[in-house]
């Protein structure tokens, strides 16, 4: 089974890119984040076609997530718990069975934060509390479980091509890091770091400045795994030539293949 996860950027204007990439790897669920547009809005005839099924939890413009599958989607939970105020369309989790049970999905898009001088960046931190809390409760089931998302964290200085670049940005503040750690301190397992040490591992080039010209990348789109998932984990890859494409997304996919049969 192979899991993906991808922020488009806007479905809209990456239609084109997600189908021709999905008929490229053919991935059995994919995680999409900032797809911009309502829930009634969202192509889902297009990935309908290509033989997935598609849950989408939307925002006018802005956030919203979706979920592919090939398999089903079942027990479909849109939004995260523990804040009821909260309107922004970050998170949907859904479940497909498998063969002696279910792989449980969440995919997120995890607030940026910035500035760190508003409210922006409390709503991150509260945000990453509830995503801990959401976690540790999911963890009990002993579930193949998948965290698969735009995550806003760059984890360690190696994860950022020019890490003195990115110090008092949101995404690397040591508050941010420390609670990406408290996450992963769960239990939770890195699936890139857990396949591969090697250098130069980024999912994101900003559109300025030449940042992908001059491979100035940062590691912020993250495939978090259950133990029962960490024990199945047989790869990893970053599909990083999708961003040579035309009018690219600034992100590009992150995926993880599991030995679990699709």
């Amino acid at each position: 089974m192979r899991i993906a996860t991808w922020n488009v950027n806007s479905i809209r204007q990456r239609l084109d890119h997600a189908v021709r990439w999905l008929g490229e790897t053919r991935p059995d669920i994919v995680c999409l984040q900032e797809i911009k547009c309502q829930t009634e809005a969202f192509p889902k005839e297009a990935f309908e076609q290509l033989g997935y099924n598609v849950t989408v939890h939307g925002q006018k413009g802005f956030n919203g997530v979706a979920l592919l599958s090939r398999l089903p989607l079942e027990d479909v939970t849109h939004g995260l718990a523990g804040d009821d105020g909260d309107v922004q369309a970050r998170f949907i989790e859904a479940v497909v069975s498998v063969k002696g049970g279910v792989v449980r999905v969440a995919c997120l898009y995890l607030p940026n934060g910035n500035p760190v001088d508003t409210e922006k960046y409390p709503y991150k931190l509260g945000f990453m509390e509830r995503l801990e809390a959401f976690a540790a409760d999911r963890l009990k089931l002993e579930e193949p479980l998948i965290l698969a998302g735009d995550f806003n964290v760059i984890p360690e200085p190696r994860d950022a091509a020019d890490p003195s670049a990115w110090v008092g940005d949101a995404l690397f503040l040591p508050r941010t890091r420390s609670a990406f750690r408290s996450l992963t301190h769960l239990g939770l397992t890195d699936a890139l770091r857990a396949t591969s040490d090697a250098g130069r591992l980024y999912t994101f080039w900003d559109y300025q400045a030449g940042a992908w010209q001059r491979d100035m990348g940062i590691r912020i789109d993250h495939l978090l795994l259950s133990p029962q998932a960490a024990d199945r984990l047989i790869a990893t890859g970053i599909d990083k030539h999708v961003r040579a494409w035309e009018k690219p997304s600034d992100h590009v996919p992150i995926w993880a293949d599991l030995a679990i049969a699709a």
